[in-house]
């Protein structure tokens, strides 16, 4: 154990104990402000500076956020509507979501535009683009995120290429996995695996779903497709 410093203790029971080495500490401080003005104002300045800014943009953009959040209501209503050039491109009236990243680009809602902006990419059989929007979406919501790494891998199988639509639907299974999504996931996986003929992987799929997700909807099915694969393999 490092052994305290008897002088160093002394000066702090003396700046505690008496009135007059406190005032003396006090004093030097003194002297130190003002010999050093103008640094001790700079800094100073500086650090109000730097509250006022994060002040300024935290309100700034929970002020855009709200303008953005109001254009993505009319916009996810036209996605939902297969109106799917307004909610790209807006109404005129309206941002769309491609006009909601630009103009909004900071805030969570351009963030979920980005995962809008994917989706509807993918309904439109525009695979590139829609790959390009859903990787830049991130979120912390566990079924969402999922969701989005799913979609990629939709828009991977549009493009045929079946070895990262794997990637991502492996992917989207093992994010928090759960019983309501994560059957599904395995199957896209296990088909996309049938058509690299990765038959061994295919059945690692549908067996997941078998030791971890009784009773879900995708349970017999996988019972079928593991039986008829492992005939394939025979």
């Amino acid at each position: 154990m490092a052994k305290k410093n008897k002088n160093t203790e002394a000066a702090g029971n003396d700046l505690l104990e008496n009135p007059e080495a406190l005032a003396q500490q006090f004093s030097r401080t003194e002297e130190f402000v003002e010999k050093n003005k103008n640094v001790v104002l700079v800094v100073g300045g500086l650090f109000l500076v730097a509250i006022l800014g994060y002040m300024f943009y935290n309100y700034y953009v929970g002020e855009q956020d709200k303008n953005a959040q109001r254009d993505l209501y009319q916009a996810v209503y036209y996605f939902e509507a297969d109106s799917l050039g307004r909610a790209l491109n807006g109404d005129g009236n309206n941002f769309g979501f491609l006009e909601i990243i630009e103009e909004y680009g900071m805030t969570n809602t351009a963030n979920l535009a980005h995962y809008y902006a994917g989706a509807t990419y993918l309904k439109l059989g525009d695979f590139d683009n829609a790959v390009s929007y859903l990787e830049k979406f991130s979120v912390s919501d566990y079924l969402v995120q999922a969701r989005a790494y799913s979609l990629i891998g939709d828009a991977y199988m549009g493009l045929q290429e079946y070895e990262k639509a794997v990637s991502f639907y492996e992917k989207a299974a093992n994010y928090n996995a759960n019983k309501q999504f994560t059957p599904t996931y395995l199957v896209k996986a296990a088909i996309a695996n049938e058509k690299l003929n990765n038959l061994e992987s295919a059945i690692a799929n549908y067996q997941t779903i078998l030791d971890d997700y009784y009773g879900a909807t995708e349970y017999s099915d996988a019972k079928k497709h593991k039986a008829r694969l492992q005939g394939a393999l025979n």
